[in-house]
């Protein structure tokens, strides 16, 4: 019987305590996530057991934040100095000021109280999780224009009490089940120029709309993704995402391009790492040009991916996406192993759905080999690198496959379905 303990979630301000913390190391791990201000750096996993003392505490911050500061030092085009080697002896003051300096021009002193943002929440009987939700929006330091709760198919009206208990909030009932039906409706209904979309599952950072709008200040930018860290990893079922399908899209600034799609157009690009739906936005002049969401995609219909094959067709438009890491949200993983299969299953069918859509709308793309090459490869190794206790990542193998097979049956039925979004 394998034992899977805790990690306690510390969130570590490096501009005002970059000592080493007191750690509980018997019977839980530690995720450490590295900041500077409200920017987030990176994050290191320390194992239930393993004792961090400290002559190893500078080596655990160098390798967590190196990539992120390097990138800042490329952005800002200054000169690279030795901070590994002030962290490594540690030269607190002089690296301090020095990373200080360097941050700057992203821990903006003065921020607006409100952005020209609107923000989508599209839930379906999950009241309690959307009022901790829209509560983390109103403690945001920047207001958005509006928030749009979509209520999708409601079985019942706790989510409408729950959205009209705060009269800023616009409350929209969507009767076609499938996400991509609320998404849509949320865009019909949005009033701002930027639509924003989050789950319901998640506390948004104070600073989120205000990251998400300064996106959009490069004209250049037509949607965005943003950092999104786990809220708690308290059992298996969250470890394993975390580790293995995590959300979290690192700390480094990447511009999806077109230069970016010309590199990964044959082999069927990886959309799927741009982002995810809970913390993405969208100039809604796009939808204009590209289409709106793809009813036959996302839960309630073949699954999860809406949100990448809406990322693929912004890409093959020519449009970029913007990942934007200072752009944070926190999100509570699925608790049980019975809730983390069924969703898994649904990323898998959709995932499937969406790439065999992708090929079909611009066959230059390598989809098919992935489809039918890389994946049985791909899950054969799995097989056999699981096989025969079928542990921890080894556990969704099984619902995985029946995903994929539940994909391709999707598709086949539906492919001469024409998504009544795309003629919008």
């Amino acid at each position: 019987m394998h034992s899977y303990p805790p990690y306690a979630i510390t969130h570590i301000h490096l501009d005002k305590a970059p000592q080493l913390p007191a750690l509980v190391c018997q019977n839980q791990g530690n995720y450490l996530v590295f900041w500077w201000k409200n920017v987030a750096l990176g994050h290191s996993f320390i194992e239930a057991g393993e004792v961090i003392d400290l002559s190893q505490w500078p080596s655990v911050v160098t390798k967590a934040i190196a990539a992120a500061v390097e990138n800042y030092i490329d952005k800002a085009q200054v000169d690279a100095v030795p901070w590994q080697t002030w962290l490594a002896d540690i030269d607190t003051a002089q690296w301090s000021n020095w990373l200080g300096a360097l941050l700057k021009p992203w821990a903006p002193e003065f921020i607006p109280t409100k952005a020209p943002v609107s923000v989508i929440i599209c839930t379906r009987n999950r009241a309690s999780s959307l009022k901790m939700c829209i509560e983390a929006l109103h403690r945001m330091t920047c207001q958005p224009t509006e928030i749009i709760v979509v209520d999708n198919a409601p079985s019942d009206d706790s989510t409408k009490k729950v959205a009209e208990s705060f009269p800023d909030v616009r409350y929209i009932m969507e009767p076609s089940v499938g996400l991509s039906y609320a998404r849509n409706a949320g865009i019909h209904n949005a009033n701002s120029g930027i639509v924003a979309f989050t789950d319901d599952d998640v506390l948004v950072h104070p600073e989120w709309v205000y990251r998400v709008w300064e996106t959009f200040l490069d004209p250049s930018v037509f949607a965005m993704t943003g950092l999104i860290i786990a809220a708690e990893l308290d059992t298996e079922a969250q470890q394993i995402f975390e580790k293995h399908w995590s959300f979290n899209r690192g700390y480094l600034d990447i511009a999806y391009d077109r230069a970016y799609f010309k590199r990964v157009e044959s082999a069927g690009p990886p959309v799927w790492e741009i982002g995810a739906g809970a913390n993405t936005a969208f100039r809604k002049e796009v939808f204009n040009k590209v289409g709106l969401f793809d009813e036959r995609l996302g839960p309630g219909a073949a699954g999860c991916n809406d949100d990448s094959e809406m990322w693929f067709r912004i890409l093959v438009g020519g449009y970029t996406i913007q990942y934007n890491p200072r752009a944070v949200v926190y999100h509570t993983h699925r608790r049980e192993i019975k809730d983390l299969k069924r969703q898994i299953y649904t990323y898998m069918s959709g995932f499937t759905t969406a790439a065999l859509i992708q090929y079909k709308h611009h066959p230059r793309s390598g989809y098919i080999k992935q489809i039918y090459w890389y994946l049985p490869k791909y899950y054969a190794s799995l097989v056999r690198a699981g096989f025969p206790h079928f542990t921890f990542r080894s556990r969704t193998l099984w619902v995985e496959l029946k995903g994929i097979v539940s994909g391709l049956t999707y598709y086949f039925k539906h492919r001469n379905q024409p998504s009544q979004s795309l003629n919008r």
